[in-house]
């Protein structure tokens, strides 16, 4: 398991390999919601980045989820049931009616970035600019759009089925341009809508209303509450 500063935490669980998933959370929750599955014996990753925070009085070091109300998780996905029943967990993000598994190289793109401790921030969820490939040094390798800001060239990782982007400090002379990645089309995507959903149990299931944005792959939705009762019906036969 991995989460918290990116540092691994042994809990007697065995990683079985597989496709990683995300799991979408309550906003501030994601520390919870990972232990808890942990706990039930799921593979989780929640990488952190550090931020100060300046109150009236005091400065106070925070460590925040990099992937605000995700957390990536892979297991025995039969027990489905177990993580949508998980307090603070609102659904798993899927694709066309099936859990949408995120690609192996966009997770270990972070977990690198992590694992070698590179200055690293959210960033927002970028599709376009100079697409490049690191290609020396600890991040050797690795491909994403360069920006530059305040005087320093980043790296901007994304995690496309979530749409969201992670920026990591790279020297300009350590990196190669590349073609561009390919386009891809548009699709659906079913947020999370607070005003329409119905309960069971711990968790609240939201009613997929779809919006219109630009994203990758098919028509993304979290599981609705009919697949989540038919799921039910399934473990008690």
């Amino acid at each position: 398991m991995s989460f918290l500063n990116g540092q691994s935490e042994n809990r007697e669980v065995t990683s079985g390999g597989g496709a990683w998933y995300a799991a979408h959370t309550r906003h501030q929750h994601e520390k919870q919601v990972a232990r808890m599955l942990a706990n039930k014996g799921f593979e989780v990753f929640l990488p952190l980045y550090t931020e100060m925070r300046q109150w009236r009085d005091r400065t106070k070091k925070m460590e925040l989820p990099l992937f605000s109300c995700y957390v990536f998780l892979r297991g025995d996905l039969d027990r489905r049931l177990a993580i949508l029943t998980t307090p603070g967990v609102h659904g798993m993000v899927s694709s066309a009616g099936k859990l949408a598994a995120i690609p192996e190289q966009e997770i270990q793109a972070v977990q690198s970035i992590i694992e070698n401790r590179v200055n690293i921030e959210p960033h927002p969820f970028l599709k376009c600019g100079d697409f490049v490939r690191v290609k020396c040094g600890a991040l050797e390798g690795l491909e994403g759009f360069l920006v530059r800001k305040k005087g320093q060239t980043r790296l901007i990782i994304s995690v496309t089925l979530v749409e969201r982007s992670v920026a990591a400090e790279v020297d300009a002379c350590t990196v190669e341009r590349l073609a561009a990645p390919v386009k891809r089309p548009s699709a659906m995507f079913s947020p999370l809508a607070a005003s329409a959903g119905v309960s069971c149990g711990s968790v609240f299931v939201p009613q997929p209303t779809p919006l219109p944005i630009e994203t990758v792959g098919l028509d993304h939705r979290y599981l609705s509450p009919s697949r989540l009762e038919a799921g039910m019906k399934g473990v008690g036969e």
